[in-house]
């Protein structure tokens, strides 16, 4: 990377920890001031910093607004499905994508077994809240009064002996989800299938979708399913590096 480009990136992180003036970027930089003062002429040009009245500068209104067009442009099916392809081709099994919308998860994604045995999902369609696994990590990352909230409004169907009975436990499992970092509905919903999922988050580290290994349970146990969970997770965890932007190595073209 160029050293005027790194400099100059270098700055706005420090001026994300709040104001600084001319000489306080210039030591942190380990610059003489006239080459601070120049990097930051270019980025008030630009308006990614700002000069205030009391010759501070602080991070300019159009990177708030590049950042809003950025995140605003995710799309995160789009992003995740290659991961998704990826994922089955490893395991065999149906793979879900979902997300929290309007009070409803709603798998956005599928990508269907290479088995006889299929399950019945859909794209656009709701899951069963109170069950599901990928249900379970979208809720488990709400805020606790929000959490409560939704918990306390939600009908608990007997879909079978294995189902959530009511809120307390709803909670009691979400709480538990929140913890570990993954999530599992072993026949919570269908008798015959087992689901472990895990979650996908943001840059601010939120939890924005939940990808899942769903099977019947003539084609896997669920203990063998829980052993594709570090599987899972890389995936998971890929997908979010790429939805944030982390920086990733990268391939020089040939």
């Amino acid at each position: 990377m160029s050293q005027t480009v790194d400099r100059a990136l270098r700055i706005l992180p420090l001026l994300a920890e709040g104001p600084a003036n001319l000489e306080q970027v210039a030591r942190r930089l380990d610059v003489h001031k006239s080459t601070a003062l120049r990097l930051l002429r270019t980025l008030h040009e630009h308006g990614f910093v700002y000069r205030q009245q009391d010759q501070r500068y602080r991070l300019g209104a159009r990177l708030f607004a590049l950042a809003q067009q950025a995140v605003e442009g995710l799309d995160i099916r789009e992003i995740a499905h290659p991961y998704l392809l990826d994922l089955n081709e490893r395991c065999g099994h149906t793979v879900h994508l979902a997300v929290h919308q309007d009070d409803e998860v709603l798998y956005i994604d599928k990508v269907d077994s290479r088995y006889p045995v299929r399950m019945y999902s859909r794209i656009g369609k709701p899951v069963a809240i109170t069950v599901a696994a990928v249900a379970k990590l979208l809720l488990a990352d709400l805020p606790e009064p929000e959490r409560r909230a939704v918990a306390e409004r939600l009908d608990y169907p007997a879909y079978t002996a294995r189902s959530t009975p009511d809120a307390a436990a709803f909670l009691g499992e979400l709480a538990a989800v929140r913890q570990q970092g993954w999530a599992t509905d072993f026949g919570g919903h269908e008798e015959s299938i087992n689901c472990v999922g895990a979650p996908v988050r943001g840059v601010d580290g939120r939890v924005v979708a939940a990808c899942s290994i769903s099977a019947p349970n003539v084609v896997v146990t669920a203990d063998r399913l829980l052993e594709l969970l570090p599987l899972l997770r890389r995936t998971a965890d890929a997908i979010s590096a790429e939805y944030s932007g982390k920086p990733q190595p990268l391939k020089e073209s040939s």
